[in-house]
């Protein structure tokens, strides 16, 4: 069922997911959703699945590493 498809995003940073993505994730009429940076990628889940996600496939240890290697102002801790 995995597949990687190609949005825009507007200037405003706005991006629309298509309908069968709204509808499997009960999105019809609207709703939130969890925004993973990864640092070397950004990932879209349901809301709520976020965390759990992120430490089932990168554990902090991991993660924390990976975004300290990068050389991104915007990535580091404040």
């Amino acid at each position: 069922m995995a597949r990687v498809e190609t949005f825009k995003v507007s200037s405003s940073g706005q991006m629309s997911l298509p309908a069968a993505v709204r509808h499997r994730w009960r999105l019809d009429s609207g709703g939130m959703v969890d925004v993973l940076d990864l640092g070397f990628g950004v990932l879209t889940v349901p809301a709520g699945q976020g965390g759990r996600l992120l430490d089932e496939v990168l554990p902090a240890e991991d993660h924390y590493a990976a975004v300290a290697a990068e050389e991104d102002p915007d990535l580091v801790s404040r």
